[in-house]
């Protein structure tokens, strides 16, 4: 039978309104099966999230196990005090990797700020592609874990993800791959992430709606809290449940931009744990691929990407400025003076309006 909560955690209610992804196999989509990828590009195209099975695939297996690892390294990392996980926060320092505490992003309009501390440790850097940035002792004795999880789940997961794409979307061979190189300077990295059980009187989000910065994100988390809204003008939350081994993937604001919209990369957030999981601290675990740090983001030329309308000439910014902009812009110790309810909070969003698919 298969397992559908997680052993030693409390399970997921029945009663919620959950959101129906499609459950794809990486064993399939690696072989190219027709009906699989059929139903992977209109996931895509229609909602930009769905499960991909690792459990068939000796890869996908792998990765589960680097990703139970990294579970544990999260508990030791997070359990450092705050002022030696304040050493690195690099943020000051124009970088979005290294430590962000609690309360350190502006998540809505209003000024409110997350509930959640997260690490994140580039990709770059554990492959030697640059200046390695410190690292606590904990992260250090692990590092060949970090790396294994970030190359593994690059070359099995978003390659052949990104190449599948780049047939459906009749670009010339390789053309999303060479955006997404390996090999060269990006903003790729690895997250963990804690969030901490919140007072029964006080369930605000833990982190706001949002769409995510770059290409792919595959995400791993064992309790509830991650949320979807439903495009269309009679737009809804709905919770996406965590599987045993499953990843959740889905589609950033990268490939919006390369296609003018025709992949999705959809609105989601992160609230309080659902049932008894609220009571729980909630790890997560994510690899956020990003295009080449010069890769220009502009719509691709394919007859089968939407051709921009008429007079319409596209910004002309590249992935590494997107990224700053996205990730560092609602960062509240680098707001120079001006409050958090001052923000002009819609000036840094990503493509929500493109996502939302609602016409003016």
């Amino acid at each position: 039978m298969e397992l559908e909560n997680f052993p030693g955690l409390p399970p997921f209610p029945g009663n919620m309104l959950v959101m129906d992804l499609d459950r794809l196999s990486l064993a399939k989509l690696l072989d190219h099966d027709d009906e699989e990828c059929r139903r992977f590009y209109l996931a895509c195209e229609k909602i930009g999230f769905f499960y991909l099975d690792m459990r068939s695939q000796k890869d996908g297996q792998s990765i589960l196990s680097y990703a139970d690892k990294l579970f544990r390294v999260s508990e030791q990392l997070f359990s450092l005090k705050v002022e030696e996980k304040g050493k690195y926060d690099f943020s000051e320092k124009n970088s979005f990797f290294g430590y962000k505490p609690l309360g350190s992003y502006v998540i809505d309009s209003r000024g409110n700020t997350d509930r959640e501390e997260f690490y994140d440790v580039s990709r770059d850097d554990l492959l030697g592609h640059a200046h390695a940035l410190p690292q606590p002792e904990v992260v250090n004795e692990e590092l060949e874990v970090f790396k294994s999880f970030a190359s593994s789940t690059h070359s099995v997961i978003v390659t052949p993800l990104l190449d599948l794409l780049n047939e459906h979307l009749q670009l010339p061979p390789s053309t999303l791959a060479n955006l997404h190189r390996i090999d060269r300077p990006s903003g790729d990295m690895v997250r963990l992430t804690r969030c901490p059980p919140q007072p029964v009187e006080d369930k605000a989000a833990r982190l706001g709606e949002h769409t995510d910065f770059g290409s792919i994100t595959v995400l791993f988390n064992r309790l509830g809290g991650l949320q979807v809204l439903v495009p269309g003008t009679d737009a809804q939350w709905k919770w996406i449940k965590p599987i045993p081994g499953h990843c959740i993937v889905n589609l950033g604001d990268t490939l919006v931009k390369f296609t003018n919209g025709l992949l999705r990369s959809n609105i989601h957030r992160v609230v309080a744990s659902p049932g008894e999981q609220a009571e729980c601290i909630r790890y997560s675990l994510g690899y956020f691929s990003r295009p080449d740090h010069n890769a220009v983001l502009k719509r691709l030329d394919s007859p089968a990407i939407p051709a921009l309308p008429a007079g319409i000439v596209e910004e002309d910014f590249t992935t590494r400025d997107w990224l700053v902009r996205r990730a560092l812009s609602r960062r509240v110790n680098l707001r120079n003076g001006v409050s958090s309810s001052a923000l002009d909070y819609a000036k840094h969003s990503g493509t929500e309006k493109i996502s939302r698919r609602v016409k003016a």
